[in-house]
């Protein structure tokens, strides 16, 4: 268990004695990325970027500082549709530590105010980071999983491991090599209605699954879903969307654009896809008859 929830790693090696040791190893470094880049611990660096970059600079470490600058990037390129400041934001609508409550429009006014990536001011000089005004607060549980996983499976390269399968709670997935006698890992996507049933499988072989869905965290309240995956431009969860999955080279790259697609939608989606060979996404929708249909953007 890291970063609120299980990971797996199934892994094949020439050295079966080695092999436990150099999986541990990787799970080490999964808790070692969520206690720089946690904002629940209030010990993490992030917590204590988010604590004082609103009174000035904040020096931090390198890695740290390329990540949250990566992700910024990410915000700029989807044009806020992905926005690591969504922090205020999951605090006012109740999901930071709760399972969501529906809160008043005054409420939602005053957090929009702090919300938006360009409140985070980068000194790639000085290596510092400081906020524009009180009260923003960086979220990177987004996109971090990602980073986790694309941490793990180097380690495993770096060891010999022939083929390992890597999981972040099913919602980033990577898939290194093959396993013994066949050619691609077989990964089921969840039926967005019903976990307990498969929509369909995508095969992996030096590919990252990521996986935004409203299944994963969300409340109902008069008849209409909420769920934990927010516009942060209206400051509002995202509406007629069940979950998009997307392909792609590793799991930092997914994790943003599952999410931006989510709330950017299908045609904005294949705009962008149309200039990232390699990467595609799946959309699934209501179907407007209780059920669902896909929809596919890139290839």
């Amino acid at each position: 268990m890291s970063m609120a929830c299980a990971y797996d790693i199934l892994a094949y090696g020439e050295d079966g004695g080695a092999l436990p040791g150099v999986v541990e190893s990787a799970f080490d470094e999964v808790d070692r990325i969520d206690r720089l880049m946690s904002h629940y611990k209030p010990e993490s660096p992030l917590s204590r970027l988010n604590r004082e970059a609103a009174s000035g600079p904040v020096r931090v470490e390198p890695e740290l500082f390329d990540f949250i600058a990566e992700s910024l990037r990410y915000s700029r390129e989807s044009e806020g549709a992905f926005d690591i400041t969504v922090g205020p934001l999951m605090k006012t609508w109740g999901f930071f530590r709760g399972g969501g409550r529906l809160p008043t429009d005054a409420e939602i006014a005053e957090v929009r105010g702090r919300i938006g990536y360009a409140h985070v001011i980068l000194d790639p000089r000085a290596r510092t980071i400081r906020f524009d005004r009180a009260g923003v607060e960086l979220d990177l549980g987004g996109i971090a999983k990602g980073y986790a996983v694309d941490r793990a499976v180097a380690l495993l390269r770096r060891a010999g491991v022939a083929a390992a399968l890597v999981s972040a709670g099913g919602s980033t997935i990577y898939g290194l090599g093959a396993p013994p006698g066949r050619d691609a890992w077989d990964v089921d996507l969840q039926d967005p209605y019903d976990s307990e049933r498969k929509a369909f499988t995508v095969r992996l072989r030096d590919r990252a699954l990521s996986v935004a869905g409203r299944a994963e965290k969300s409340f109902e309240k008069d008849g209409i879903v909420y769920s934990h995956i927010m516009d942060p431009r209206t400051a509002r969860p995202v509406q007629g969307v069940l979950s998009v999955a997307v392909l792609t080279a590793t799991g930092t790259a997914g994790d943003a654009l599952d999410d931006a697609f989510f709330v950017e939608g299908v045609e904005r989606a294949r705009n962008v896809l149309a200039g990232r060979e390699g990467t595609e996404a799946m959309f699934f929708l209501p179907d407007g008859s209780g059920g669902w249909k896909m929809v596919r953007a890139g290839r």
